[in-house]
Order: structure tokens, then C-alpha cells, then sequence
């Protein structure tokens, strides 16, 4: 029986799947950009705000005018107008010794440069304040261009829009924006035992359960998905469905189960026919997820994942979301949460190989660091994931660690 030809770090795994290219750009309405990958530097066609805004109630003047003001020696000031909100100051320039009434979001009137809040002010007649606090230049006001300069980049490259970004881009008047192309996913389950998840399995038969999760999880990385169903272990059923998703323009196609070493495995044959040269990957240095195997056919990627659920689902958190944004042009390892927690009991592995056991993590005593606890559990068992909080790394040239050890989680999830 053949084995893998060799086993490669999650280093070296990664380091091929840097190689597949961004997708292009596509320009999209401002409300459907959420969470997509932005293709090229935004630049701010204006200043924002356009103007200097009030950011109190109360009135706009020269702070040097204050200066030095308080209770027992108020400055005094000729009120010379009033700015009411959304329109321009009625007034012309504000000169020494004068102020003017302005509301929150007001516009600051040229020739001020503070407005001193309406508490520390008392009005003497419709003319005459005093003012019994100085206030420091550019104090209770947003400057124009604050938030954004005219003609600079005001949101990066390769950036994951979040609602705050696409705020900003309204208030530049931005209503369309260029962002990466979603890779379009198409998921294939492989198995004579696999049926729907909406049918009742006979003797020897299982439902399909990595089509689902593999499915939320591409939704869940921004990507489009499709699934192509379940197919028997045939070179023919696997390639004609590989041949079926290229030809809708898949950028990647996973096929789930397959991926081991045996004599009725054909995954790996219809990579290399379709390709036309040996897989860039078969088999990983990692546990679970070893029988993982990554070819190429011009741009689409061909990935065989692992048919046991957890393997599959720690295969497509360590590797398919990093090709995923890869082709976003996002950092690769955007969505990947990691936080340090101590190790409850021991952690055994064996060198060579990079470990991600599957824990819970509990509150410790000290409230510093949570406590990781495994849950133990075949890679086939997907109720070991739905009961965990993360997968806990151990490094491939550990033995593991001991209870006490500070250890890195990846979060599920």
C-alpha cells in the first residue's frame, strides 16, 4: 500500500497556499460590503468633516480671549451671533473680544478656535457674557479634515469592512466600493456510507455531517459556497463532480473523506489527472488532520480533506480559511483567535508532529489565565468539538507540557 510521499509542516503547507493569487476586485454597493475584503487604498475624495464643529452647547471665541478666566475674574464677551445647526454662521469673522452662541454639531465660525461650554458661561443681556473658565485652543471642537484628510487614505488595502469602516465611507459620500472578488467554495462529500442529513441511514450508513459544517464555516469566512452533494468512491463520481465545479468557476473545491491512504481512496487520482502533476501536499505533520492533501488546477485549489469531523473541521481552521484569505488579499490569519491559558493536567504528544487537542476552558482561581482541560475524543466524534472552546497547540518538537505550563489556544469558532 503507498503511503504519503512526505509530510510537511503547518509552516511549509502554508507557506504553498501564499501561492495562490488574490482574486480581482469587484465594486459593490456601500451596503453590501460588510466584512469584505477592500481591493485597492481608499482615498478620501474630501476633508471630514467638511468644517470645525461645536462639540458642546455654549459659545465660540478666541481662547486667548479667556485666557486665564475663572470665577472670581470673568472674562467678558459681545455676543455677535448665533450659528443654528445645519446652516453657516450669519456672522463674519470673530474678532477680539467677541463670541457667538453655537449648539452641538454647529459650525464653528472662522476666527474662533474654542467654544467654552454654555455651564461656564452667564448671559448679562442678548449682548454681554461672562466667561469663568479659559479653555485651550481647539478645545470642545472637531477640527475640519479630523477624521479625514482630502487626498489621504483613509481605509488600507486588503482591510475586512466593519460597520464602523463603512460609517466612515458614508460620511466621505462614498456609496460604492471596490472589494475582493468572495471565492466562490464547492463542498463534495465522498462515502458509499454517507446519506443526506435528511434521510434516515440504513445499517452501515452514517448523515453527512462535514458538508453542513463545512458550509457554515465558508459562509462564516466570507466566502460563497455551494455543496455538490454526496458521491460514491469512484474516480469517475469524484472527477465528474471536480469537472462540475470547475466548470461553474469554483475557486476552491473540498472534498470531504477521501483523503487517507487506501485502496478504494481516489481522491488523490483525480487531483493528479486534473492537474497533471503529483499534489502539492499529501499529508500534514499535524494531529488530527494528517491525510490532507492540496493540488492545483491553474488558480482553483483542490483540497482533500480528512472524512473523521474533527479532523476535517481543525484541517479547515488551520489551512482552508488561510487559503481563503489569502485569496481576499486579507493577513492570512486574520480569523484565527488565539488566547494563553495554563495547562489543568498533563498534555503528552510526541515530537514531530504539531498536536491541537481539543479543551474546554475553565476560570482559574487567580482570574489571570483561564484553565485548559482536554476533552477527550476520537476524530471522528464531532460532540468533542461542540463541547470544546479551543484547540490547544502543541508544538511538533514538544513532548507536551505539564500541568501548570502556559499553553496558546486557537478559539474555535
Amino acid at each position: 500500500m503507498k503511503g504519503f510521499f512526505r509530510l510537511l509542516t503547518t509552516t511549509q503547507v502554508r507557506q504553498i497556499l501564499r501561492s495562490f493569487p488574490r482574486l480581482p476586485g469587484e465594486e459593490v454597493p456601500l451596503n453590501k460590503a460588510l466584512g469584505r475584503a477592500v481591493a485597492n487604498d481608499i482615498v478620501s475624495p474630501e476633508d471630514l468633516p467638511p468644517f470645525s464643529r461645536s462639540t458642546m452647547d455654549g459659545y465660540a471665541l478666541r481662547a486667548r480671549d479667556i485666557f486665564g478666566a475663572s470665577e472670581t475674574e470673568p472674562a467678558l464677551l459681545k455676543v455677535v451671533g448665533e450659528v443654528r445647526m445645519g446652516q453657516a454662521p450669519g456672522c463674519g469673522p470673530i474678532g477680539p473680544g467677541e463670541a457667538v452662541r453655537i449648539w452641538t454639531g454647529g459650525m464653528v465660525p472662522e476666527g474662533a478656535d474654542a467654544v467654552v461650554m454654555v455651564e461656564y458661561t452667564k448671559e448679562l443681556d442678548k449682548d454681554l457674557i461672562e466667561v469663568y473658565k479659559a479653555a485651550a485652543p481647539n478645545e470642545n471642537m472637531i477640527l475640519k479634515g479630523e477624521d479625514c484628510q482630502k487626498d489621504k487614505v483613509c481605509i488600507t488595502r486588503g482591510k475586512r469592512l466593519r460597520p464602523q469602516d463603512l460609517g466612515l465611507l458614508a460620511g466621505l459620500g462614498i456609496t460604492k466600493v471596490k472589494v475582493v472578488k468572495s471565492p466562490r467554495v464547492f463542498i463534495i462529500s465522498t462515502g458509499d456510507e454517507i446519506v443526506p442529513e435528511t434521510e434516515v441511514p440504513e445499517d452501515g450508513k452514517v448523515r453527512d455531517i462535514n458538508s453542513t459544517t463545512l458550509e457554515a464555516l465558508v459562509r462564516q469566512g466570507k466566502a460563497t459556497v455551494k455543496r455538490l452533494g454526496i458521491v460514491e468512491d469512484s474516480f469517475d463520481s469524484i472527477y465528474e463532480k471536480c469537472r462540475e465545479a470547475l466548470d461553474m468557476g469554483a475557486d476552491v473545491i473540498l472534498v470531504s473523506g477521501g483523503s487517507s491512504v487506501g485502496a478504494r481512496d481516489f481522491t488523490l487520482k483525480v487531483f493528479e489527472h486534473l492537474s497533471g502533476e503529483p499534489p502539492l501536499v499529501h499529508g500534514v505533520a499535524v494531529r488530527p488532520g494528517k491525510p490532507t492533501i492540496i493540488s492545483r488546477f491553474e488558480d482553483t485549489a483542490l483540497l482533500g480533506l480528512p472524512g473523521h469531523a474533527a479532523s476535517c473541521m481543525v484541517v479547515y481552521m488551520l489551512f482552508v480559511q488561510y487559503l481563503l484569505n489569502v485569496m481576499l488579499g486579507l493577513d492570512p490569519e486574520t480569523d484565527m483567535e488565539f488566547k494563553r491559558a495554563v495547562c489543568g493536567q498533563i498534555f503528552p504528544s510526541v515530537t514531530g508532529r504539531e498536536d491541537y487537542v481539543r479543551v474546554r476552558l475553565e476560570d482559574s482561581k487567580d482570574g489571570i489565565l483561564p484553565v485548559a482541560m482536554p476533552i477527550y475524543g476520537k476524530s471522528g466524534l464531532i460532540s468533542t468539538l461542540v463541547k470544546a472552546d479551543g484547540l490547544l497547540k502543541i508544538p511538533r518538537d514538544s513532548e507536551g507540557y505539564h500541568e501548570g505550563e502556559e499553553a496558546e489556544v486557537m478559539l474555535l469558532p
